[in-house]
C-alpha cells in the first residue's frame, strides 16, 4: 500500500501533482517544537480552487484523477495522491462513493486507515467539517508520513506522555482546551472496529454530535479528537495538523502571528473552550 516513487513520478510528470514548496521554521514553547511552514506560491491552488467554484456541484473525487492513484484499498475505500501536497507522499483515503466530509467516521473508514497505516509509519487525520479545516465536501481522511520534519518527528508527541485516564480515555493536562485521547494496538484482532468502538468513547467524552465540526488524528500508538469552535485564528487558518504541532501560513505576517501569539494559544482560541462544557 505504500505510495510508491513512481506514483509521484508520474503524477509530476503529467501535471496531476501540483506540489507547492514551503520552508519551515521551528516555533518553541514551553519545550514543544512547534513546526510551520510558510507556503512560497499558492497561485496554482488557488487558480484551480477558482475553476471549481465555477463548475456546479464539482467534485474533485467523483471520478478523481486516475495519475493521482495510489491504491485500491477496499470496496469501499481508495487512496490517491492529495493533488497539492506540501510533503511528499501526502496520501489522501477517500470513499468511492459520495459521503458528507461532515459525516461521523464508520469502521470501513478506520479499517482502511489501519490497511494504510499498516504499510506506513504516518499521521492519519479528519478535517471533520468546514470549521475544522475541510476544503472538500466529500468524505476523505489523510496520512502525512513521519517524521514531519527531520528536526522534530512529531511535535506533541512529548505531550502526550502526561496524558491522565479515566479507564481508556484520556486528558492531555498541556491542552487548555475540549479533547479526548486514547491509546490504539495495531496488533488487536480487527483494528478497523476496535478502533471505531475507541472512537465513539472519544465522541461521547468530547461531547460531539452529528453536528459538532471537529479534528482527529490518528498514529498506529495513539488517537485524539478536538471539537472545532473556530476555523481560524485571526487569518490563519488551522486543520488537523495544527492539534499535531504543525501549522501552514501563506506569508510571513502569519508567520510573525504564531510567534507573537504562541501556538497553543492559538489552538486554544479555535478549539472548544472547556469552560464552555463545566
Amino acid at each position: 500500500m505504500e505510495s510508491h516513487p513512481n506514483n509521484n513520478k508520474k503524477a509530476l510528470s503529467s501535471g496531476a501533482l501540483l506540489s507547492i514548496p514551503t520552508e519551515c521554521e521551528i516555533i518553541e514553547q514551553d519545550g514543544i517544537k512547534f513546526l510551520v511552514r510558510i507556503l512560497s506560491n499558492l497561485k496554482r491552488k488557488e487558480e484551480s480552487t477558482k475553476q471549481q467554484k465555477q463548475k456546479k456541484d464539482f467534485n474533485p473525487f467523483l471520478p478523481y484523477e486516475q495519475d493521482l492513484w495510489v491504491a485500491d484499498i477496499s470496496e469501499t475505500h481508495v487512496c490517491i495522491l492529495n493533488k497539492f501536497n506540501v510533503v511528499d507522499n501526502h496520501l489522501l483515503i477517500i470513499t468511492r462513493e459520495f459521503e458528507q466530509q461532515d459525516s461521523l467516521l464508520t469502521p470501513e473508514d478506520f479499517t482502511a486507515m489501519w490497511t494504510c497505516l499498516a504499510d506506513i509509519d504516518g499521521l492519519a487525520f479528519y478535517n471533520g467539517g468546514k470549521i475544522a479545516g475541510a476544503s472538500q465536501k466529500h468524505k476523505h481522511l489523510q496520512i502525512v508520513p513521519l517524521p514531519l520534519d527531520i528536526r522534530v518527528r512529531l511535535p506533541i508527541e512529548p505531550l502526550l506522555t502526561s496524558a491522565k485516564f479515566t479507564e481508556s480515555i484520556g486528558i492531555i493536562p498541556g491542552f487548555p482546551f475540549l479533547h479526548a485521547f486514547t491509546y490504539l494496538h495495531a496488533d488487536w484482532l480487527n483494528p478497523g472496529i476496535t478502533t471505531w468502538e475507541h472512537y465513539c468513547k472519544l465522541l461521547q467524552a468530547a461531547e460531539i454530535t452529528n453536528n459538532t465540526n471537529y479534528n482527529l488524528l490518528a498514529t498506529r500508538e495513539w488517537m485524539l479528537i478536538v471539537p472545532r469552535w473556530h476555523e481560524c485564528f485571526e487569518t490563519i487558518s488551522i486543520n488537523s495538523l495544527g492539534f499535531a504541532g504543525a501549522f501552514l501560513v501563506r506569508n510571513t505576517q502569519q508567520l510573525q502571528c504564531l510567534q507573537k501569539y504562541q501556538p497553543i494559544n492559538i489552538l486554544k482560541h479555535v478549539a472548544t473552550p472547556l469552560s464552555s462544557h463545566l
